[in-house]
């Protein structure tokens, strides 16, 4: 099992289109092979930080994953609305990687 938290600060004027390409690479993710759970969240104290919050079976689900096209479709939008680099912790039972 792997656990990934993504951390990410969205320019203001961004947000909305941010959120808009993210619902389809959500709906498109959650239906990917290895799959658990994949989420979109909001800060409570920031608004222009969001948080995607996933679960996969294996290291190698969540690789293929981030090679799918939709998520490549995705990242050409996000690039775009990030104010800061993004970050990323995957979790496993054996160790925290951060990237």
């Amino acid at each position: 099992m792997v656990f990934v938290i993504a951390t990410l600060t969205v320019k203001p004027e961004a947000k909305a289109d941010l959120i808009a390409a993210a619902k389809d690479a959500i709906a498109a993710t959650r239906q990917e092979e290895g799959c658990i759970s994949y989420e979109l969240f909001e800060s409570t104290v920031d608004p222009h930080k969001l948080a995607f919050v996933e679960e996969w079976e294996s290291p190698d689900r969540l690789a293929q994953h981030s090679k799918s096209d939709h998520m490549r479709a995705f990242g050409r939008v996000a690039v775009k609305c990030f104010a800061a680099p993004v970050q990323v912790q995957i979790i496993t039972p054996e160790k925290v990687e951060k990237r």
